[in-house]
């Protein structure tokens, strides 16, 4: 962010700070994303132009933990000014907290760059953003509102409870990926790597961890919550890990397509869609979809879909039997019949690079990770909602409602 107060000013808010030459700027700069952030937010400061230490100070609420601004609980939109040192330079960089939003009806997009932002279900308006000083590449809420996420890149689960608003962090969760929430408020979250495996992670209401190996780079899950099950696309070993949620245990192995990076179920057909992964460059004719029948001992394929270009994730809707599938090159979504996977219509065309689909509240709809872009349809007609696509934080990648 470009600098917002000037050094003058910065003298004239200390007050009775001693006369001294001002230093130069120079090319110092500090980087700090764009945005309103939520208490407990953990926001990175960078810095350009800067050669040897440097250090942070705050003129405002907050506090500054090494290279992170922490933010402070408020009742109002606040302006906090950050402070950068060197030995030769100064420069500045100005961040906005916000209250909590009371909203009801609310949209939570995880953002690779930027952290969970919120938005107004209904307007589609931005209420702000939680940093978590990580990269997010999914986020679930929990039956009673409260929103979790894991750092893609770390070892932690972060729950941000909405009333009272509070942050909970739990480690021991390495490089999550996808997050799912079964209705005892568990959370389940795809491991891409443990000690050279995948894995699935279990976190209970109490905090308490546990984890099984699933394959080799777990990516994608899809609960059946009234089975106690979850299935774990494991993208390395073209296999999905069906799990015993309760007893954290691999039930059995299911030969997969090639590169399941997406999966989503239908409970009550016991169908899992697959998505394989792959482009024309990889494979001849490129990716596809397959259902793999549950119910049968051996999970064979019952169908499978035409070539799609380079397909990414799935969503299904019940109530319409569709599949939708994006496609990462085409940026379009694909709508295919549930029970042949033969196109149903043509594809929606959609914004760049849509990443994992969701369904809910009647909509779908899609992250579009290029774009900075949420997309939404209504899944009785099929066209853009008003308003959308809207934009959304820093790479997004996944979408979950509460309303």
């Amino acid at each position: 962010m470009l600098t917002r107060v000037s050094a003058l000013a910065f003298l004239f808010l200390l007050g009775t700070a001693p006369y001294r030459a001002v230093r130069p700027p120079g090319t110092f700069r500090l980087h700090v994303p764009a945005g309103s952030y939520f208490a407990g937010s953990r926001v990175r400061v960078s810095a350009e132009g800067v050669s040897g230490p440097f250090t942070l100070t705050i003129l405002g609420p907050g506090k500054i933990d090494r290279d992170t601004f922490v933010a402070p609980q408020v009742s109002r939109p606040v302006w906090t000014t950050i402070i950068g040192a060197s030995s030769s330079a100064v420069a500045y960089a100005a961040i906005r907290t916000v209250p909590p939003p009371v909203s009801e009806h609310i949209i939570a997009v995880a953002t690779y760059r930027g952290g969970i932002s919120l938005h107004d279900e209904r307007t589609f308006a931005a209420l702000g953003t939680f940093a978590i000083a990580g990269a997010p590449a999914d986020v679930a809420f929990l039956p009673n509102g409260s929103i979790v996420t894991a750092d893609t890149d770390g070892d932690t689960l972060t729950r941000i409870d909405r009333n009272p608003w509070s942050i909970t962090n739990v480690s021991g969760v390495e490089v999550g990926n996808e997050v799912a929430v079964d209705a005892a408020g568990n959370v389940f979250v795809s491991d891409r790597d443990v000690q050279g495996q995948g894995a699935l992670t279990r976190v209970t209401p109490a905090g308490t961890v546990a984890r099984v190996i699933t394959g080799v780079t777990a990516e994608a899950i899809a609960l059946d919550r009234s089975l106690h099950l979850a299935y774990v696309g494991n993208v390395n070993d073209n296999s999905i890990a069906e799990v015993d949620t309760q007893t954290m245990r691999v039930l059995r192995k299911i030969t997969a397509p090639e590169r399941p990076f997406g999966v989503a179920l239908d409970e009550r057909s016991r169908r899992l869609y697959v998505v394989s992964n792959v482009s024309p460059s990889m494979t001849a004719g490129g990716g596809y979809v397959a259902a793999i029948a549950l119910d049968r001992p051996s999970a064979p394929v019952v169908a499978r879909s035409p070539h799609l270009k380079f397909p990414l994730g799935a969503a299904f809707d019940p109530r319409t039997k569709r599949v939708f599938v994006t496609d990462e090159a085409d940026n379009v979504v694909y709508v295919l019949n549930a029970a042949t996977l033969r196109p149903a219509r043509a594809p929606l065309r959609t914004c760049g690079t849509p990443w994992r689909p969701s369904v809910s509240g009647g909509r779908l709809y899609v992250p579009c990770a290029r774009e900075d872009r949420v997309d939404v349809f209504s899944l009785a007609t099929l066209s853009r909602v008003r308003g959308a696509p809207f934009p959304t934080g820093g790479y997004p990648l996944s979408v979950a409602t509460w309303h």
